[in-house]
């Protein structure tokens, strides 16, 4: 089998891929490579694919399905070092409990409920969340997570549980209807940024927010070069690997 046949050397080749291009754009940034983790999103995969990301030294994981994450933790518990999980999409409450010991991270914040939930589950637990507040970057009701206007009553809620660690913020961007998708990126990423440093002012608790989790496969770019730290990317890892 030739080497751009081998799964686990195509798993290898793309690692290496978007490494490369995340330190190109620290470099264009004139920010520092260590400056951004790459998280690798294995949603569309199996756990015998994921294997292959952890052995070829990608160690932050992320899944957007409570159910997913759990059962990939489970098959690949055996692994070490063991790897980071990061919970990108949507926790139902009645989902909580199994998950939080299992995840280093929820970018998913997005409601005074969770908060709420998450904080009496930890505490119960005894276990600290740290998480991200998601931000709705598009305004769109039809979207995850929080409205701008309601992210400092999340945050502030957030920041004063006992149990609850908030880091930054994620969000994802979308493309309006006649305007070019780099373009829109940016200025949505640029958003964050500037929406994050004017919460550090407004919110009196907000202290320690800087984690800015943003880009996927196809704009992380765009994202590094207004300051994300946390870029999740899927496809871009998986090109040539079925399942």
């Amino acid at each position: 089998m030739a080497a751009a046949d081998n799964p686990a050397d195509r798993c290898r080749q793309n690692l290496a891929g978007v490494r490369d291009r995340v330190a190109e754009a620290c470099r264009v940034a004139g920010r520092e490579a260590g400056a951004v983790r790459l998280i690798g999103v294995t949603k569309y995969v199996s756990a015998e694919s994921t294997r292959m990301l952890l052995e070829a030294d990608c160690l932050d994981l992320a899944e957007s399905r409570p159910q997913s994450l759990w059962a990939k933790a489970e098959a690949l518990a055996d692994h070490d070092p063991a790897p980071r999980w990061h919970l990108i999409g949507h926790l139902q409450r009645n989902k909580i409990r199994r998950t939080l010991p299992l995840v280093s991270l929820v970018h998913s914040l997005d409601s005074l409920r969770l908060v709420a939930a998450i904080e009496a589950e930890a505490a119960a637990s005894g276990l600290v969340c740290e998480a991200l507040v998601e931000v709705n970057l598009a305004g769109d009701p039809g979207r995850t997570g929080v409205m701008e206007a309601d992210v400092a009553a999340v945050l502030e809620a957030a920041t004063r549980a006992q149990h609850v660690r908030v880091l930054g913020l994620m969000g994802m961007a979308a493309v309006p209807d006649g305007e070019e998708s780099g373009v829109a990126a940016r200025r949505q990423f640029a958003r964050l940024r500037e929406l994050r440093d004017e919460l550090v002012g407004r919110v009196p608790t907000a202290t320690g927010l800087h984690e800015l989790s943003m880009g996927m496969s196809g704009d992380f770019v765009e994202a590094i070069l207004e300051g994300s730290t946390l870029v999740r990317v899927g496809s871009a890892l998986w090109e040539g690997i079925e399942g």
